[in-house]
């Protein structure tokens, strides 16, 4: 055998024993992707054909669980109340979240002090977070109404009001939009200066470079953030949970909260399996829409959309 051709055997059983020691470092991830992702998926799919309720034998209902979710009301209000809580929560945080970046973009020393205080409740525990803000919404004594009742206004019920519970909800994570802050202040330090020094020459003012360079250079972290934080909202349950219940009058019923109750409160885990393939569906056809229309709307640094 010549030299080369041991040089490479040699390097063919490199390569061999390298993809065999990478295929054995990911085996844990993909196992546990099979075993407690995809085989639960599965699962739930077949649950969803069925009536099954933990204790009784499972029985074959076909396509009922399905033909009973157009009927079912509550189910109705959950979806509105969640596409509310969308509707009206996404844009709020991600203008909040905005305004916040640019704020604390500014080239000073103290900002960095600035950043980890507004970055806090983003790192908070949601449970924790709730029940802080159980305190701030009081209606008698609580820190807002409080504050309110200083300048003359009289605070609602908040949580305790079916008009004032979902924009208390939607409140409490405008607060906690650290997370998404921080995406943006990474974006923003991203965006090219030239850009900024040739639109100054051009004679635009602040609200021109916003408009006309900040926002353009910024639309693929805000479509990452939208699909991101709509995914989110869509599938909000601990704040309910922890702060309502469901209330008052079933108008902070949000529909994984419906779907909780329906699986480990009513035990309908057939009809609570089909209401899960519902929203998956719901959520990849809203994704898939997102990115449909992103190509109207994101641009990048060479002018190009996706």
């Amino acid at each position: 055998m010549s030299a080369l051709q041991t040089k490479v055997t040699t390097q063919s059983g490199l390569r061999r024993r390298e993809i065999i020691a990478g295929f054995l470092f990911a085996l844990p991830a993909m196992l546990g992707v099979l075993i407690f992702q995809l085989g639960p998926l599965c699962v739930s799919l077949g649950l969803s054909f069925t009536d099954y309720d933990i204790l009784d034998p499972t029985s074959f209902v076909g396509l009922q669980n399905y033909t009973r979710l157009a009927k079912d009301a509550l189910l109705l209000t959950s979806a509105y109340n969640t596409l509310y809580i969308a509707a009206v929560g996404v844009p709020l945080q991600l203008i909040v979240a905005l305004g916040l970046a640019m704020l604390l973009n500014a080239p000073a020393k103290v900002m960095s002090l600035f950043r980890t205080i507004y970055y806090l409740p983003a790192i908070t525990p949601t449970v924790a977070g709730a029940i802080l803000w159980q305190w701030v919404l009081q209606s008698q004594w609580g820190l807002l109404n409080s504050a309110l009742a200083l300048i003359g206004i009289h605070g609602p019920l908040w949580l305790g009001s079916p008009v004032w519970s979902k924009p208390a909800i939607i409140l409490m994570e405008a607060w906690g939009s650290g997370s998404v802050m921080i995406i943006f202040l990474a974006g923003l330090r991203g965006l090219p200066g030239q850009l900024y020094e040739a639109a100054e020459i051009d004679g635009a003012g602040s609200f021109a470079r916003f408009t006309h360079v900040t926002l353009p250079m910024l639309t693929p972290t805000i479509f990452f953030l939208l699909i991101l934080s709509i995914l989110s909202q869509l599938q909000i349950f601990t704040e309910a949970y922890v702060l309502t219940q469901g209330g008052p009058l079933n108008s902070t019923l949000f529909y994984v909260y419906y779907l909780f109750n329906n699986a480990f409160v009513y035990f309908k885990m057939g009809y609570a399996s089909a209401m899960a393939w519902i929203l998956f569906i719901v959520i990849l056809g809203l994704t898939l829409l997102q990115f449909r229309l992103a190509r109207r709307w994101v641009y990048y640094e060479g002018g190009s959309a996706l």
